[in-house]
């Protein structure tokens, strides 16, 4: 470990501080539905897709009518891209003349790219033409992610709206929790596409290609010719960092020169990949009218993600010991870009899985057995660490939910959170949701582990093929889209089954989200009485790592000791898989 590597990290994480509370600001402004100084330009955008869809944005939507617009919206696009990717040969902008993708792939490809996970079984420059990036991939980059923060948005209404004392006539006295099409699209117009026309145009600059040439010939030095692989990456590059979506232009990724050029561009992009999550805490704050309550969930967030970063770090720079041992001293160089080096490295894949983004720019597989560890269990946490866009902060306050429960079985009266009593309709509706990812994860791993067709899939043996596996699951369920890529997954076994675990790990979580907002927002407001369990110090910030730390421990530190605890007991007494 050097002094540059921790300045790096001492670095992003001051810089993720300021922009807190500029960010938090914005996103509240777009959540109350206020006019913002860019509304002068695309406030008729707005109008006139309200016109034309024959949508009432002020109509205030059940939690149920909300989840049921949401699920047919994504039911939809689903089947789009499914059809672009099968027509793919027929369509315009695919110069290379790229046959269509197959049936099972263009499936796995719908889903992954609608839930955010943006799971990637293909190499995208050769399997993949500029209309298909674009339309049926780079599109749904901000879809995703605006569905993921309106979702956020209708849980904060959920705690922040109170039942009106004197319903009107035939009315209801329980509020909604907002309008679905009002959300996603002012989270597009004024927060989405503003910052990637201003991100790509610096990627741009930065030498990231953006045209509509899918390649162009070189003579090398040695005089043979090569294709370079090009496309519009710079504008899919800006959303898939921004939104977390993680889906990269190029098979390498985040890893490949055309997508992040240098050290600062890898700066930026890790920035980029938590800027929306470390602003919606605050977001949720000032929606309950205390800040303090967004700064102590985003207090325990970087607890938990600077213990992860400081270990990923620590051991890859520690090294492989058999490599010592031959006389190869240093960190852990394999799998690793030299322009960004050890540190920027590891930060990288810590902060990649500790939101759903995926992105990578080195290799998980490369990483050394503990070092790999601390990815893989930040997706099995859920990815509420920062978290993804919108679905990092729903995520955290189901546990925030438990913990108070756990904190009023101590005190022994009914919980309460930001003036909301807590009972058994939330606890059972949160560890319904947080039970999801277990029951995936565990389930298709298992499956996968004894069935030939998952068998298959693992290029090594012994626990590091089983944290392929494991790694794979825990990455779709989570929404994530990285991988340890000796996986070899683009076959109809584990298109399928992580096509499942993806729109499961997705929906199966936000669907009782919303049954939590709609139950919350029927409830009156609770003031904090003496007995109240305070939810803003330092008792409640370390409550909340606690009962994180437990869940996830718990339930799955036995697939982690089959695993990379295995993995690294065997290489520190010299053997490797």
């Amino acid at each position: 470990m050097t002094f540059q590597g921790w300045a790096l990290i001492a670095l992003f994480v001051a810089v993720l501080a300021a922009l807190a509370k500029p960010i938090g600001l914005w996103l509240f402004a777009l959540y109350e539905g206020r006019r913002t100084p860019l509304h002068a330009v695309l406030g008729p955008v707005e109008r006139g897709f309200y016109r034309l869809s024959g949508i009432d944005p002020d109509t205030d939507q059940s939690w149920r009518r909300y989840a049921v617009h949401m699920l047919v919206f994504q039911l939809i696009t689903v089947l789009l891209t499914y059809l672009i990717l099968r027509a793919q040969f027929l369509l315009p902008f695919n110069q290379s003349k790229l046959p269509g993708v197959g049936a099972d792939g263009s499936m796995n490809t719908a889903i992954a790219f609608v839930t955010n996970t943006n799971w990637q079984w293909y190499v995208g420059e050769s399997t993949m033409s500029n209309l298909s990036q674009m339309m049926a991939l780079t599109i749904h980059n901000f879809l995703s992610a605006a569905t993921g923060i309106a979702v956020a948005f209708a849980l904060f209404r959920g705690f922040a709206r109170r039942p009106s004392p004197n319903p009107a006539p035939g009315g209801t006295a329980s509020p909604g929790v907002g309008n679905f099409w009002a959300d996603i699209t002012r989270i597009t117009l004024y927060l989405l596409l503003p910052i990637c026309v201003v991100y790509a145009l610096y990627l741009l600059l930065s030498g990231v290609p953006q045209t509509f040439a899918m390649s162009v010939d070189a003579t090398t030095l040695e005089g043979v010719k090569q294709t370079i692989s090009l496309g519009p990456v710079a504008s899919q590059e800006a959303i898939k960092m921004l939104g977390t979506n993680g889906g990269g232009f190029f098979n390498a990724n985040s890893a490949h020169p055309f997508e992040n050029p240098s050290a600062m561009t890898n700066l930026i992009q890790m920035l980029s990949i938590f800027a929306i999550g470390v602003g919606l805490p605050y977001t949720f704050g000032k929606a309950v009218g205390d800040t303090r309550q967004g700064w102590a969930i985003l207090g325990a967030m970087t607890i938990l993600f600077m213990a992860g970063a400081t270990v990923a770090y620590w051991q890859e720079a520690a090294g492989n010991p058999i490599l010592h041992h031959l006389g190869v001293a240093g960190a852990n160089m394999e799998g690793k870009e030299v322009r960004f080096g050890t540190a920027a490295s590891a930060l990288f894949a810590a902060v990649t899985t500790a939101a759903s983004c995926g992105a990578v720019n080195a290799m998980h597989d490369s990483m050394t057995a503990l070092g790999g560890l601390i990815p893989l269990f930040n997706m099995q946490l859920g990815e509420i660490v920062i978290g993804g866009v919108g679905s990092g902060i729903y995520g955290f306050l189901l546990f925030a939910i438990l913990a108070v429960f756990v904190a009023g079985l101590m005190v022994g009266r009914t919980p309460e959170y930001v003036g909301k009593k807590i009972e058994a309709r939330e606890v059972k509706l949160a560890v319904l949701a947080i039970a999801v990812l277990p029951l995936s994860i565990l389930g298709f791993t298992a499956l996968s582990a004894v069935m030939p067709d998952g068998l298959a899939g693992p290029l090594n043996k012994g626990p590091h093929g089983f944290t392929e596996i494991l790694y794979a699951f825990s990455s779709a369920t989570a929404n994530n889209g990285s991988a340890f890529a000796g996986l070899s997954a683009g076959t109809p076994w584990y298109n399928g089954l992580l096509a499942i675990a993806m729109w499961i790990g997705r929906f199966f979580m936000i669907v009782p989200v919303l049954a939590i907002a709609g139950s919350l927002a029927a409830k009156k407001y609770t003031p904090a009485g003496a007995g109240s369990f305070p939810t803003t110090g330092g008792l409640w910030v370390g409550l909340l790592v606690g009962i994180i730390l437990i869940l996830g421990g718990l339930t799955f530190l036995p697939s982690l000791a089959l695993g990379p605890i295995a993995d690294h007991l065997a290489m520190i007494h010299g053997q490797l898989f």
